[in-house]
């Protein structure tokens, strides 16, 4: 299985902080052309200046739950660099807080926007590019979060879910194509998605807490996630706990959703009597 990640031309969505701060800069390390697209442009162009010289980079504002926008990063791609061979599909929010019901419709469609539509919009325009070209992969991150099902996080466990929906579809039709697909599901990645994020302020806590005891660095995330690219692994967990908490599903799924329902009924109930 041929290296995609190095020496190529690549695009990552949501570059200007966090893991795809960290993609566009392991990326470079490995001799790959990169474009560093954010929504806040200034955030795109430090990543890009963050790379230096010793290989091209190129900083976009993009809003990837805009499709014309995400048409726009791609054709300007193509016009600076000829093709494109790695799409690094990244852009997403957190929300957490508030159970169904509770949650507001803003929220959910801010949340499904950003984290769903953004993805699908990222593999519908570059995915054909990258089969005429006939090589390359596309690395979507989604998150543990995906298959742990948290009480008062649903619209982000929609929305990664469906990314691992979408990249394992995708894998399937690419099939033979000379295309690697791999998506990402981290647990808890030191980044700024809980300050970021729709997440109420007790939850923001719990979270900042875990991340600052059990959060790996994103560079180290990113490195494990691009190496899973290469190496053509469709799912990439580069955390123990998140393997662990996948394969404990599948072989107990019923002891699993025990747990992730007393885990519930704790976490709502302590939300509800501190409001």
């Amino acid at each position: 299985m041929s290296a995609v990640t190095h020496n190529s031309i690549a695009v990552v969505t949501g570059a200007g902080s966090g893991i795809g701060r960290a993609m566009a800069l392991e990326l470079a390390r490995r001799r790959s052309s990169v474009v560093c697209a954010d929504i806040d442009g200034d955030r795109a162009a430090e990543t890009a200046a963050m790379i230096g010289d010793d290989t091209e980079a190129l900083a976009l504002t993009c809003d990837v739950t805009r499709l014309e926008e995400v048409e726009t990063l791609a054709a300007t791609t193509i016009e600076h660099f000829g093709h494109v061979e790695i799409i690094v599909n990244n852009a997403g929010i957190g929300a957490g807080g508030a159970p169904i019901g509770e949650t507001s419709i803003a929220d959910w469609h801010r949340v499904v926007d950003v984290n769903l539509w953004g993805v699908i919009h990222g593999c519908h325009v570059f995915t054909p590019m990258l089969r005429e070209v006939g090589r390359g992969g596309v690395l979507n991150v989604a998150s543990a979060a995906s298959f742990g099902s948290a009480a008062g996080m649903a619209a982000y466990n929609v929305t990664k879910s469906g990314v691992v929906s979408l990249s394992e579809t995708l894998a399937a039709e690419v099939t033979g194509t000379g295309i690697n697909v791999s998506v990402l599901c981290p647990t808890f990645v030191k980044t700024n998605i809980v300050l970021d994020g729709q997440i109420d302020s007790e939850t923001r806590q719990i979270a900042q807490r875990l991340l600052e005891l059990t959060g790996r660095s994103a560079d180290r995330v990113a490195r494990i996630a691009l190496d899973g690219l290469d190496a053509g692994r469709l799912y990439v967990m580069p955390q123990l706990e998140a393997k662990a908490a996948w394969r404990f599903k599948r072989l107990a799924p019923n002891a699993y959703l025990a747990g992730t329902r007393a885990v519930g009924r704790l976490g709502l109930g302590v939300g509800r009597r501190s409001g």
